[in-house]
């Protein structure tokens, strides 16, 4: 009887653990849940004529900078001047096809907060690039916040909201799946959304 009472209440031990951890997780990435839940939900419906309101932005202005040599010869060095001259950090960085004229194929650089943001375009080799900034409703601003646009310390919570939600998953997976054998998870809830969500994902990257 002893024999078997230790691994009953190790396994016991462990199962609080991982519904506590479960609840805790939880309990940090609620709020985290809802704003990506609902503007996910939003953004999932941008296109056709049904399309839901995804928020406005609009044009603040627009501002000509002069690009010196040194800045001109890689989209990253271009980034680190705009850092180092006007305080702007880039979040994003692309590199776009030729042009169909010949001309080599512009940058993109773009960051901001949420609310406010800035981009350019820019053609390796000219001197000069026009500066755009805009601003952004509360609905637009939160759907940026969705796709990681916003401060330094935005982006470290939004990692560890990221973190909990895999972690949220995976708990909640073993704790659903602790006393059932493989049939029973098999033919369940579990088990066809399982299936659904693989058919989907598939065809999707068909």
């Amino acid at each position: 009887m002893s024999m078997n009472a230790n691994p009953v209440r190790r396994t016991a031990t462990t199962y609080r653990w991982i519904r506590q951890f479960h609840l805790w997780i939880g309990a940090w990435g609620a709020l985290a849940a809802i704003l990506y839940g609902l503007t996910g939900l939003v953004m999932n419906h941008r296109f056709g004529l049904d399309a839901w309101p995804q928020g406005d932005s609009d044009e603040r202005g627009k501002t000509r900078l002069v690009v010196p040599a040194e800045a001109r010869a890689t989209p990253e060095q271009l980034s680190l001047w705009l850092r180092a001259q006007h305080g702007l950090d880039a979040q994003v960085i692309r590199k776009g096809p030729p042009a169909k004229d010949g001309k080599p194929a512009k940058w993109t650089l773009g960051g901001g907060t949420a609310s406010d943001s800035w981009s350019l375009d820019y053609v390796p080799g000219e001197d000069g690039l026009e500066l755009k900034r805009s601003s952004h409703t509360l609905l637009a601003a939160l759907n940026r916040l969705h796709k990681g646009y916003g401060s330094k310390w935005w982006i470290v919570l939004a990692d560890s909201f990221a973190i909990g939600m895999i972690l949220l998953g995976l708990s909640g997976i073993w704790m659903w799946a602790r006393g059932r054998n493989a049939k029973q998870m098999v033919l369940s809830v579990m088990g066809l959304s399982t299936l659904l969500f693989l058919a989907v994902v598939g065809l999707a990257l068909l």
